[in-house]
């Protein structure tokens, strides 16, 4: 359909619409065809000037990329790092935190280590200064629980390619009132990525210049189907998601340690992804090319510096249970053809168990109850 049609406008307001209930905010949604980063580099061309001070929370890839944004917009950026696989605490945040920093930018989930940040903690933090809180959500949105507003989160940016199910190629951000006052006094160009200028589109059901609209149908349609799952709400529907995403990746934390494995990111990992660090002596690359030529699976080496010595699964949209166990009964395998001693079943059963609980399925003894497994 055409983007300047009444039938496309109405589309679009109602994707607008449901996009804030599945942020789960009252601030207004604006929506681009580009990738996340575009949202990401968004955030920082309209709520900062050349020589602004900003924090930047960063433990992996990801985290560096908001480095390089800020630096790229001529911010001075001062830095709080955690090694990879680790992140970064309130307490770490309160220590760096000044007056003068206009933003601080993280992400909710690094999906580089599988690592998952504590937003609330650090959003406590910030409670009461002049600083805004802006939040990578991308692959965060779906499958953690956020409290945006209660929270106090500024910006919080979601893509389209992750937990809502459909192609890259739109990126979305929900913008408080704090943050678009900030903008009327922000100097950093923008053009394209001009937050207030699609928002005022938005409000007439357009956007600025011209959108992918085939993608827009899509997400309309991977919404409605969130509502569904929810008995038609969607605000239950998106809850349900996070909690399947949350069973997946315990399922997986649990099987993987179950065969012997590391995981990565030990001491708060997140439910978008598990990060696993690669067998001594394997290279995680080998690891992926025997899931994907084996068994037609795509799971992802690591990235930068980490290629070669993790490997990543996701637990984005429709992965669900059946998806869980067989990526672990593939990993049983894979491992055994790379020279691994493992016992066939161990993991499958660790993960099952995982599942059980979660179903409420196990006794206080350990066995199963098959009253509770109808």
């Amino acid at each position: 359909m055409h983007h300047r049609t009444a039938e496309f406008r109405a589309l679009y307001s109602k994707v607008l619409a449901d996009l804030k209930t599945f942020v789960g905010t009252k601030n207004d949604v604006v929506l681009f065809t580009a990738s996340g980063t575009g949202a990401m580099e968004a955030s920082v061309s309209n709520l900062t000037s050349p020589g602004d001070k900003v924090l930047v929370l960063s433990a992996g890839k990801f985290g560096e990329r908001w480095e390089s944004l800020a630096k790229t917009y001529g911010c001075q950026v001062e830095m709080v790092r955690s090694p990879y696989g680790e992140t970064v605490t309130p307490q770490q945040i309160q220590e760096k935190l000044k007056p003068e920093h206009v933003a601080l930018y993280m992400q909710g989930t690094e999906s580089s280590t599988g690592v998952r940040h504590d937003v609330e903690g650090i959003a406590r933090v910030l409670k009461g200064s002049e600083t805004l809180l802006v939040v990578d959500a991308i692959t965060g949105l779906g499958t953690t629980t956020f409290d945006v507003d209660g929270w106090g989160v500024d910006v919080i940016i979601g893509g389209s390619q992750k937990a809502v199910m459909i192609p890259p190629g739109l990126a979305y951000c929900a913008v408080s009132e704090r943050a678009w006052r900030r903008m009327e006094s922000t100097k950093n160009p923008r053009y394209y990525f001009d937050l207030r200028k699609e928002r005022k589109s938005g409000a007439k059901g357009e956007s600025s210049y011209t959108p992918s609209t085939a993608l827009i149908a899509a997400l309309s349609t991977a919404l409605d189907y969130l509502r569904e799952q929810g008995g038609g709400d969607l605000a239950t529907g998106r809850d349900l998601l996070i909690r399947n995403a949350e069973t997946a990746a315990a399922m997986t934390r649990a099987a993987a340690q179950a065969l012997g494995l590391k995981l990565f990111a030990v001491s708060s990992p997140g439910a978008a992804l598990t990060a696993i660090a690669s067998p001594d002596g394997i290279d995680s690359g080998d690891i992926a090319k025997i899931f994907r030529n084996r068994f037609a699976a795509v799971i992802a080496n690591g990235q930068g510096e980490m290629k070669g010595q993790l490997f990543r699964i996701a637990h984005l949209g429709l992965y669900d249970y059946l998806d869980t166990i067989a990526i672990i009964g593939a990993l049983e395998h894979t491992l055994v053809e790379i020279g691994r001693k493992v016992e066939l079943g161990a993991g499958l059963r660790a993960a099952q168990m995982v599942f059980a609980q979660s179903r409420g399925q196990v006794t206080r003894h350990g066995g199963l109850s098959a009253g509770n497994m109808a």
